[in-house]
């Protein structure tokens, strides 16, 4: 059996999205494979609070900006103390701290989650030579890395991982309890996203969309929202800087019978099992955890056609894709969807059974794993 590994992850963002899920249970799994698997992280953050929570050691790390030099200062004379084999970088920020770590590692890696191309100037030298081996969690971050100029032979392709034993199908008591918990009559179909509140996210569409079928809709029916017959409720939730634009729009709109936002989660599950059909309309997205997250769950998915997100849903297997900021052909989808029970039902199931065998966590962390010792046996080499 090949030696246990001390593993320290970096992640120095205060907020706790799909990227902090992933690097929390990236590092909950190494260490229950028997590794040493500890954090860098900001102590003011939602990642320390949740890492500490679950046993990890954490090490302490503010940094002000992509340029911090103290910063970068601070993490190489920690690295020097601590003495890990491998060092994973997983934000922008974490990236621009790779190069302070150099020689105080065997092996330095970076994960990148976003489908625009980085820095032309910055981005080679970063993920060719100051690092020894990159991840990129979908084939069109992968793409967008070479078409900045990183050598494909240094990027290995590691999807995201979910747990599917916490985000489950849930029994019909606990499906009850999260729809009552929501108001949400017996035979009403709900329609919800999670994610942070960013202009990336497209939530305004999913907005728009919902006013186009009210608008469709027929009085009496149009404030409450219906779709033949069925009533129809939409749940935003997740924190950011366009909560106040998106209340704005909501108000306009006049769908306050019909939209609702919820603000962040602790846990998406308190959602996503009261749902019948969850909704993705970003406009860029590496691969989109909400989404596989949502699938576990059994949901059917409207994903924008964008980045990883045209990987994860398959279109008319596991849900439905549609353009990005498309709020016609997002409202068609859910109009189609909506009065088709046993559809939604078989897509739902059909994106449980692809999140279980090509986005489980266990093969997230089976990949990276092999990827550091890939790095630390050619460096070693």
């Amino acid at each position: 059996m090949e030696a246990p590994l001390s593993i320290a992850g970096v992640d120095p963002e205060r907020n706790f999205a799909g990227g902090e899920s992933q690097v929390l249970g990236l590092t909950v799994a190494l260490k229950a494979a028997g590794h040493r698997a500890e954090l860098i992280c900001d102590p003011a953050g939602a990642l320390w609070e949740r890492a500490r929570a679950a046993r990890i050691e954490c090490h302490p790390l503010c940094i002000r900006n992509s340029v911090d030099v103290a910063a970068g200062l601070r993490v190489r004379a920690m690295l020097a103390r601590e003495r890990y084999d491998v060092v994973h970088f997983h934000t922008a920020r974490a990236h621009a701290l790779a190069p302070f770590a150099q020689g105080r590692a065997g092996a330095l890696i970076v994960t990148r989650r976003m489908d625009y191309a980085p820095n032309r100037l910055f981005a080679p030298w970063l993920y060719n030579r100051a690092v020894d081996g990159v991840a990129a969690i979908s084939p069109a971050v992968a793409a967008a890395l070479v078409r900045a100029g990183v050598a494909r032979d240094r990027i290995a392709l590691i999807p995201s991982g979910v747990d599917c034993a916490w985000f489950r199908p849930p029994t019909v008591n606990e499906r009850g309890a999260a729809r009552a918990a929501l108001g949400l009559a017996p035979g009403a179909v709900a329609i919800g996203t999670v994610g942070m509140l960013e202009a990336r996210k497209g939530q305004r569409y999913l907005l728009e969309a919902m006013a186009l079928i009210a608008a469709r809709t027929p009085a009496p029916d149009a404030r409450a929202g219906a779709i033949d017959g069925a009533q129809v409720q939409c749940f935003i939730a997740g924190a950011g800087a366009q909560a106040d634009p998106l209340a704005a729009q909501l108000g306009r709109c006049g769908l306050g019978g019909s939209v609702r936002m919820l603000g962040a989660l602790d846990d998406p599950r308190t959602l996503l099992w009261a749902l019948d059909i969850f909704a993705m309309p970003s406009l860029a997205e590496g691969l989109g955890v909400a989404a596989l997250e949502a699938m576990a769950c059994g949901l059917t998915v409207i994903a924008s056609a964008t980045g990883g997100l045209a990987d994860a849903v398959v279109d008319e297997v596991t849900g439905m894709l549609v353009a990005p900021g498309d709020a016609a052909a997002l409202a068609a989808a859910i109009m189609r969807m909506t009065p088709a029970p046993a559809w939604r039902a078989a897509l739902g199931a059909a994106g449980r059974a692809r999140v279980a065998e090509k986005f489980a966590l266990e093969a997230m962390a089976r990949r990276t794993l092999e990827l550091y010792r890939q790095c630390l046996a050619h460096g070693r080499a």
